[in-house]
């Protein structure tokens, strides 16, 4: 953390990314469900995926020295992606799925889950490096 930036101003910025975090969580959850129903935690996947990719977009502007860490990482990263992203869900979705005997759907959960949130992550840093050369 930087000394510029007063605790209790880090502080509010965690709280503010992550009452925008969590509200836009719930309201990509409601229209992935609306949309493509409860037989695959689809909604979970989508956040994970997208929290991914602005995760990794972050940290290519931190590294390339375009924003400045403090305050950009406390708010998106630490606030926003804190309560968007939903690893903690996407447990639960597996297990519940192993439970009803769906291991055919918990591995890919799994296997999505793990590989194209890296793959997002990934591209994101790309990115930043692309066009900022």
């Amino acid at each position: 953390m930087t000394n510029s930036v007063s605790n209790f101003t880090l502080y509010a910025f965690v709280a503010l990314g992550g009452a925008g975090g969590a509200s836009l969580r719930f309201y990509i959850s409601q229209l992935i469900l609306n949309w493509l129903g409860k037989g695959f935690p689809f909604a979970t996947l989508a956040v994970n995926i997208s929290g991914s990719l602005i995760m990794g977009t972050l940290y290519g502007l931190i590294e390339q020295g375009v924003i400045e860490v403090s305050i950009y990482r406390t708010l998106i990263g630490i606030g926003f992606l804190g309560a968007f992203t939903t690893f903690s869900t996407f447990s639960l979705d597996t297990l519940l799925l192993m439970q009803q005997g769906e291991l055919f759907k918990a591995m890919i959960n799994v296997l999505l889950n793990v590989s194209l949130c890296i793959f997002a992550a990934g591209i994101g840093i790309y990115l930043v490096t692309f066009f900022n050369k």
